[in-house]
């Protein structure tokens, strides 16, 4: 038993060209994306140092106060790990966290146990409430940080005091352990805390700005004075710069997954713009009643749709289509006339030898079946043959 012949799906597809003609913005965006970020990684490549590093001579660098210190006898070694920095304090040592926020709860736990007896000093810069309660116990960030950046020590530490004022506005603290140096407070709270070790000698000085070991302002106020004071009470300085390759961020017991790294805020943000798409989708969709029919402002013309269709399937090459939807319709207004229901007008088995009965042709149906259930055309020439073809037969059924 033969079927309708199964046509190729791959006429209507695009091609090769029309692919690249429609990705080649995006593509060039990409490629322009990818040369800009080279350019930039070569550009930046020459960059040694970043900020708060004592090799860097940029604004935000501090290579002066490390010279300074060198001119004193003070030495200074750079660390860049929790091992280098745990193995590096003792008593005549200043161990300078430069960025306390990036270390763990697990390398803060770790680092503060071995400076806690271990005679130095310890002095964290900027401290926010993730570092400055594990590393200095009995000291609080507070959320409002200072809205002046020179403020006056207005305290008995030594080193405050013959410093002066000085660039310290920034993070503000709250001691809530008695026997602490609170100095240059802003509004009552201070910006640079003592604190000093519950036994020996040691202490932790928690700085609540950068700005006096920067090379741009060391040599405003009391910057220089505050920072040598504070930085070269011990021969050896060892300045700690954590940074997110060190093995020992990673817990090797806690596995995180993606959501888990994620910030708190994009998920809520997520959550909430989830609830406002659903609510703009309840209320595009919702029914105010019953739905009404209303005409059509215009009458479009057949022909008009025909046409537009016919350029449709012109501009995508898709003559297999267009020649199916030909032989389907005719297929389906011939069937009525020679007596074959609708419902089997497209199976040539009983088409065929209803239709040769009726136009008295030869038995064998193979000119009408190449006709009505041939291959597609192969040029426009060939389909616009086939729709002459298929509206002859059509006027040959109907003629009485």
């Amino acid at each position: 038993m033969t079927t309708e012949a199964t046509l190729p799906s791959t006429s209507a597809s695009p091609t090769a060209r029309q692919v690249w003609t429609r990705a080649r913005g995006i593509v060039l965006a990409l490629v322009l994306l990818l040369v800009a970020a080279v350019a930039i990684a070569a550009i930046r490549s020459t960059e040694r140092h970043g900020g708060l590093d004592p090799r860097s001579a940029d604004p935000y660098g501090s290579r002066a106060v490390a010279e300074l210190l060198a001119d004193r006898g003070v030495d200074t070694r750079v660390v860049t790990t929790l091992d280098q920095a745990r193995a590096a304090a003792g008593p005549d040592t200043t161990l300078l966290i430069a960025v306390p926020d990036l270390l763990t709860h697990r390398q803060q736990a770790r680092l503060h146990s071995a400076t806690a007896d271990s005679d130095g000093r310890t002095l964290l810069v900027a401290p926010g409430s993730w570092s400055v309660e594990r590393l200095a116990p009995g000291v609080v960030a507070d959320p409002a940080t200072s809205l002046d950046s020179t403020l006056s020590p207005v305290c008995a530490l030594p080193a405050a005091q013959r410093a002066g004022t000085a660039d310290t506005g920034g993070i503000r603290y709250t001691v809530t352990h008695p026997g602490y140096d609170e100095c240059y407070p802003s509004e009552r709270l201070p910006t640079l805390v003592r604190v000093p070790a519950a036994s020996g000698d040691g202490d932790t000085v928690v700085l609540g700005a950068p700005d006096i070991l920067y090379n741009d302002t060391l040599d405003e106020q009391g910057n220089a004075s505050l920072a040598l004071q504070l930085l070269g009470s011990r021969p050896h300085l060892v300045w700690y710069l954590p940074s997110l390759s060190d093995p020992s961020a990673t817990d090797p017991d806690e596995e995180k997954g993606f959501l888990d790294l994620l910030p708190s805020g994009w998920l809520w943000g997520t959550l909430q713009l989830f609830f406002a798409a659903a609510l703009a989708a309840l209320w595009r969709a919702r029914r105010l009643g019953p739905l009404v029919p209303e005409k059509l402002p215009v009458a479009i013309r057949a022909s008009e749709t025909v046409e537009g269709r016919a350029r449709l399937y012109r501009k995508a090459n898709a003559r297999d289509r267009a020649a199916t939807a030909l032989r389907s319709t005719t297929r389906t207004r011939l069937a009525p006339l020679v007596g074959v229901p609708v419902t089997q007008a497209h199976a040539p088995e009983a088409l065929l030898p209803a239709l040769s009965a009726h136009l008295h042709r030869d038995g064998d149906g193979q000119p009408l079946h190449s006709l009505l259930f041939g291959p597609p055309p192969g040029d426009d020439a060939a389909l616009v043959s086939l729709a002459d073809q298929l509206d002859a037969l059509e006027r040959e059924v109907r003629r009485p």
